[in-house]
């Protein structure tokens, strides 16, 4: 049994993971693991769940909560991490086994020990790990989120910091390009991640681009600071600009060891780092950490739905002596494809003792991976497999089928499971396999995400509302899973009040601030980047102007080319996963599909040509 802190508080035992649903023992189970090992006080947990402001009955209400807590500990058979009543407030043992963040602590010292640098920055890959989406985001605490969790950020920031460094000590810069473009993206405050992105980019060959960088880090401190660029970043443009070798990457010192609590229970201090920001306070983290373009499948917290497709697929990839096996799950974008790939994975993990590798098939920028560069760095993860054990590899987002032949079959007597929004009908034809293609949640998937998220306390004191909800999300994972969010951080906002606050504009609202890849705008949009730009604008037009339910003959006026081509561009879209069944019987646009083609598309059409 483990707790894991770094990302939503939950509770994991083996591969099966529970979250914990919001509410005071939460925040309280929180606030003790945060002082794991040390007395934390009594007045600082009553600040932590009820703020500065604290009812009379405080001291009282504290004590219920322990009371509930370890009845929660007893349900979920939490033995090893009891609860202990101290003078003066309460103490929970736990140990790296039992809790991530000591285990985090502990590897980071591990490899600040190492003088290989190979060897630390292996550790530090496994450290990083560990994290797994938005910290405590189940935690309804103020007080947590203001002297915690920043805290908790900043450790991340420079353990992934260092990782960076020593892949450009040993000539990866083109791996740490793949980390360095998210973490300088998602942190702005963070110059040592741009310094470090700007090196990368020159040492790659791409000049152009490091300067192009500089200068937004220079407009970003004239315009926000009014101050000039560190030194350090001055004199990396100068050596740019004068095409000068810059020689082996500097030995840097290793990050800055962690935070650790101690006294009674107090907030502790963040300590001097050292290093400059552009900002005040460390940016929040990401709702899921960089990763390599091949690396191990992530677990999905919260998991829900999708019962009666995993049931089948998993019996498909769990049938004892057959041969490599193939899954190929499809649909439109954002409707959770990738989710129930890594949740699959994770499910039958027994059965592939060699591993299970998560192998991105699209670059950060959107721009597709060729299938032998792929290929050579599955073979590089698959090197030390032993012959006759079975791996299993995630093919994630894959745009065609020539892109993913060469890496099926996964490896002796091995299995793939393909995401993609396209249907691959060519690569089911070549190489055989199940189908899987995913629509919408119904409606009592969605409900249950919405509980599972925000808990049974906030749901079920409006389940009108929360139904009214999901259907206002058009029961699309990817805006459920954003509107939750979005709830998470409004403890006060009745559900019944974020329905009418979500039809005002729903593009605006189904999008999170500190990550905006992660917004029904961008998704939808992106999708359409990767379409020939006449497909794109006939999904434009036909979304736009088209009521729903529609067939290739009701669509030739707006397309304006003959029934045949028109049959076949819809056929196309549909194959995309931007329109949903048909033919032979009608077509369908998802309602944020045709929201987003109304808002866009005077911006974005021109006539259409032949496809």
């Amino acid at each position: 049994m483990r707790f894991q802190l770094l990302g939503p508080l939950s509770i994991a035992d083996g591969p099966d993971t529970v979250v914990l649903q919001p509410s005071k023992p939460t925040i309280l189970l929180a606030s003790l693991l945060l002082h794991a090992n040390t007395v934390v006080s009594a007045d600082y947990l009553q600040r932590t769940m009820w703020g500065e402001e604290q009812p009379a009955t405080s001291r009282a209400a504290l004590q219920t909560c322990v009371l509930r807590l370890r009845r929660l500990f007893t349900k979920h058979g939490v033995t090893e991490t009891p609860i202990e009543a101290v003078p003066g407030g309460y103490r929970i043992t736990a140990g790296p086994r039992h809790l991530d963040l000591i285990g985090f602590r502990e590897e980071v010292r591990r490899a600040a020990d190492i003088a290989d640098p190979e060897s630390e920055l292996h550790v530090l890959k496994g450290a990083l790990s560990l994290w797994e989406g938005s910290v405590l985001a189940n935690v309804r605490s103020d007080v947590l989120h203001r002297d915690e969790v920043p805290r908790l950020v900043e450790e991340r920031l420079r353990t992934l910091e260092r990782a960076c460094d020593l892949k450009l000590r040993l000539g990866r810069c083109g791996e740490a390009l793949v980390e360095l473009w998210s973490a300088s993206r998602a942190h702005p405050g963070h110059e040592r991640f741009r310094e470090q992105l700007i090196e990368a980019l020159y040492r790659t060959g791409r000049q152009t681009e490091a300067l192009a960088e500089y200068r937004m880090v220079k407009e970003y401190l004239l315009d926000e600071l009014g101050v000039d660029p560190s030194p350090a970043l001055r004199r990396l443009e100068l050596a740019i600009l004068r095409g000068e070798d810059l020689g082996p990457a500097d030995d840097r010192p290793p990050a800055a060891a962690p935070y650790v609590s101690g006294g009674t229970g107090g907030t502790g201090g963040t300590g001097a780092t050292g290093e400059r920001r552009l900002t005040a306070a460390p940016a929040a983290a990401p709702l899921a950490p960089p990763s390599a373009m091949v690396g191990p499948v992530p677990a999905v917290r919260s998991f829900t739905g999708r019962a009666a497709e995993s049931a089948a697929l998993l019996e498909r990839l769990t049938v004892p002596g057959q041969e490599p096996v193939t899954l190929l799950v499809s649909g439109a974008p954002g409707i959770g494809k990738t989710a129930l790939a890594q949740h699959l994975a994770h499910q039958v993990r027994e059965s592939f003792p060699a591993g299970l590798f998560m192998v991105r098939m699209v670059a950060p920028d959107g721009t597709p991976r060729g299938p032998d560069d792929a290929a050579a760095e599955v073979a590089a993860a698959l090197r030390d497999q032993v012959r006759g054990e079975r791996a299993l590899l995630v093919l994630d987002d894959v745009v065609d089928a020539d892109q993913v032949r060469p890496l099926l079959p996964a490896g002796t007597d091995g299995a793939a499971i393909v995401t993609s929004r396209r249907g691959l009908a060519g690569l089911v034809a070549t190489h055989g396999g199940w189908v899987l293609r995913l629509g919408t949640f119904a409606e009592e998937e969605s409900y249950e995400l919405l509980l599972a998220v925000l808990g049974s306390e906030r749901v079920d004191a409006e389940p009108d509302a929360a139904r009214r909800l999901a259907e206002a999300c058009g029961h699309h994972p990817l805006a459920l899973r954003i509107m939750s969010a979005r709830l998470l951080t409004r403890p006060a906002l009745r559900l019944a009040d974020s329905v009418s606050w979500l039809a005002e504009d729903p593009l605006a609202r189904l999008s999170l601030a500190d990550s905006p890849d992660l917004s029904v705008h961008r998704v939808l949009g992106g999708a359409l980047d990767r379409l020939d730009p006449r497909l794109a604008d006939a999904f434009l037009k036909v979304a736009a102007q088209i009521p729903d339910h529609f067939t290739a003959e009701d669509s030739v006026r707006v397309l304006g080319m003959p029934p045949v081509e028109a049959d076949d561009v819809l056929d196309r879209l549909a194959d995309a996963g931007l329109l949903e069944e048909g033919p032979p019987g009608p077509y369908r646009v998802h309602e944020l599909l045709r929201v987003y083609a109304r808002r866009t598309a005077p911006y974005r059409s021109r006539p259409i040509q032949k496809v």
